[in-house]
């Protein structure tokens, strides 16, 4: 009798875990432009000067790059006036979240966050093996900050809050993220995703890093993927008082950011005033088309990110369809709605000459 070959085990934790699925690009078509809304890209190149750094750096790719990345982080360190120590820098601030959540959770730990939010945080929970507690968002695909804090536990080790919102765009106030703070345990960690921070103009929005300089149970995450047009390089950071900053770092894999990456994260701060520009530019784009919408009877959620949030419903794949047939990819998140990125006026034009049209025959 032969027997069962058997295979090798993997972890149960990863049983049903979520699939991250990115933007897609968008078919070409030989008759009209098509464009990519789908995954909160800068649409602007790179400054020649990133370019450049990168050129240079690419000479010493056959070196290992600086294990801590002391470059970077001794520039972080003097513009935001925090220690050099709090630091933990990766591959993006979502492949922080993962060695972060990895350092504080455990099988039985529970994970809090809003849904619907970044699609990256169940993944995150579950493969840390940590149970996903999932809380519903407000009237206005806000955070429900009360709701996030009732649902907290002996089980929970961590909370993360996405500020602006990754799909759905608003900003939490820092009034009431102060007050959340308040109500946490403090030997609980809040995580505050600031991925999209450079395109806040609301005065009254949560500033992470002041949060994080009177609370130690906080940390903060940045990216240089939006803002700083490096989406493709992988550059992040985590700031959080020690040992969390430490614990970070201690689940980092070895020589994670590469020279080049480091290189060009520089680049970007040396480069801020020309990318800041742009920035701007996006903004107004974004209340542009945020009044259009509006205008055409949309109800869309105030955004202070680089997208504006479409609440679809059932109708949230046949939406998506609709605008890939005139050349725009957009992201869907069926059953819930469609998140479409600002791009330059050209784009944001069409997309809402197809929203309106949709608009109108209801």
């Amino acid at each position: 009798m032969t027997a069962t070959p058997r295979t090798p085990r993997t972890r149960s934790a990863l049983v049903g875990v979520p699939t991250y699925k990115p933007g897609r690009l968008p078919t070409p078509a030989a008759d009209k432009p098509t464009y990519k809304l789908s995954s909160n890209e800068n649409p602007y190149a790179p400054p020649e000067e990133l370019v450049e750094a990168v050129r240079g750096a690419a000479a010493g790719t056959n070196r290992y790059p600086d294990l801590a990345c002391r470059r970077l982080v001794t520039e972080l360190s003097t513009r935001f006036n925090v220690p050099f120590d709090n630091f933990a820098v990766g591959t993006g601030s979502v492949a922080l979240l993962y060695h972060l959540l990895q350092a504080t959770c455990e099988r039985g730990d529970e994970v809090i966050y809003a849904w619907r939010s970044f699609e990256a945080y169940p993944i995150a929970a579950q493969v840390a093996g940590a149970t996903r507690i999932e809380v519903p968002l407000a009237p206005g695909a806000r955070h429900d900050l009360d709701a996030m804090a009732d649902a907290i536990t002996e089980h929970t080790r961590a909370i993360i809050v996405c500020t602006p919102n990754n799909p759905t765009g608003p900003v939490i106030g820092h009034a009431e993220l102060s007050a959340f703070l308040a109500r946490v345990p403090s030997d609980v960690l809040v995580v505050i995703d600031e991925a999209y921070v450079q395109f806040i103009r609301d005065r009254e929005a949560a500033d992470g890093l002041a949060l994080y300089r009177d609370h130690p149970n906080v940390c903060v995450l940045r990216t240089f993927s939006k803002a700083y047009s490096l989406a493709n390089l992988r550059v992040g950071f985590a700031i959080a008082h020690e040992p969390v900053a430490a614990a970070i770092r201690a689940c980092t894999p070895p020589f994670a950011v590469s020279t080049v990456a480091e290189d060009a994260a520089l680049a970007a701060l040396a480069a801020e005033e020309t990318l800041f520009e742009r920035v701007e530019l996006l903004v107004k784009e974004r209340s542009r088309v945020l009044d259009a919408l509006r205008g055409q009877g949309w109800d869309v959620p105030t955004t202070e990110a680089n997208f504006v949030w479409l609440s679809l419903g059932e109708r949230t794949d046949e939406f998506a369809m609709t605008c890939e047939a005139e050349g725009i990819v957009v992201r869907a998140f069926s059953g819930d709605g469609c998140r479409v990125t600002v791009a330059e006026p050209e784009p944001n034009d069409l997309f809402l000459d197809v929203a309106a049209r949709w608009m109108a025959k209801g």
